[in-house]
Formats: structure tokens, C-alpha cells, sequence
């Protein structure tokens, strides 16, 4: 049984593996994503968060999934250019995930079980605010914009102080 958002090994869409122990000491919004929802352009918002507070001790680490409608089909490779090119992102996404079900991955078993803030994922751009110390601290529903008043109110109350 996990505690802490630290204590998880996550793929890069490299293929090679990152251990979440990089972000010990950062507030970090941890986002399961996709290319093709309505939701798509939240993309955006979660850039010019990261651009806000990133000096400030910030990071959003995006994880990509194929759990709703197929909206997520793309390769990893395909995934991380569509970022990059359409939104200009510069924090990490990962490599794709399953976010629900048999096939769901360690760290949004976690999330979604053990976390403080228990239930499935009900969309992509579910959101879940982490302390610097690995704990939980906030969960957004899909539809809350990541530049909303409620999410800056709980991003600037994370942050390292």
C-alpha cells in the first residue's frame, strides 16, 4: 500500500522509466489527458499553470489515456508531438496509461483508491493536486478548468513554501 506520489516508477513516452521521487519537494498536478476530447484545449490551461508557478516549486505531470471513446489513440511518439506542436507544452506527458479498470496502472489504482480521494476517473482531465510531500491534497473534475479560481486557491496553498 502506497502513501506518497514519491513512491511510484511511471514510463516515460520514451520508453524508459522516471521515478515520481524527482518531484519530492514540488507541488505537482498530476492530469490524465487525451488528443482528441472536447476537453482537449485544458491543454492549454495546464501550460500557462505550469508557466505561473513553476519558479514558485510547480509541475504538471500529464499521463495520456484511452479510456473514454478512444480519444487517446495515438502512438506515445504521436502523442508527444501533438503536445508540443498544437500546444507548446513543456511538461512531462507520459507514456499512455489505463486510468480505469483491469488494466489500470499502479499510480491511478492509487490515486483512485488509497489517495484521500477515492472513486473512478470519470473523464479525461481528471485532475489530482499533490503536496510537496507526496500526499493528495485536491481533486478536480474534468470539467474545472485548470486556470479556475478554485485550482490557483489550491495550487498557491501547495506550494513549497
Amino acid at each position: 500500500m502506497s502513501h506518497s506520489l514519491h513512491e511510484f516508477k511511471v514510463t516515460t513516452a520514451e520508453g524508459g522509466e522516471r521515478a515520481l521521487e524527482d518531484f519530492r519537494g514540488k507541488a505537482v498536478l498530476v492530469v490524465n489527458t487525451a488528443s482528441r476530447c472536447g476537453l482537449t484545449p485544458q491543454y492549454e490551461g495546464l501550460e500557462a499553470l505550469r508557466q505561473r508557478y513553476a519558479a514558485r516549486g510547480f509541475e504538471v505531470l500529464a499521463f495520456p489515456a484511452n479510456d473514454f471513446l478512444w480519444q487517446e489513440p495515438g502512438s506515445n511518439e504521436e502523442i508527444q508531438q501533438f503536445c508540443r506542436t498544437k500546444f507548446g507544452t513543456t511538461f512531462p506527458v507520459f507514456a499512455k496509461v489505463s486510468v480505469k479498470g483491469k488494466e489500470i496502472a499502479p499510480l491511478y489504482s492509487w490515486l483512485t483508491k488509497e489517495s484521500g480521494f477515492p472513486g473512478d476517473i470519470e473523464w479525461n482531465f481528471a485532475k489530482f493536486l499533490v503536496a510537496p510531500d507526496g500526499k493528495v491534497v485536491a481533486r478536480f473534475h474534468p470539467k474545472v478548468e485548470p486556470l479556475a479560481p478554485e485550482v490557483i486557491e489550491q495550487v498557491e496553498a501547495a506550494l513549497p513554501a
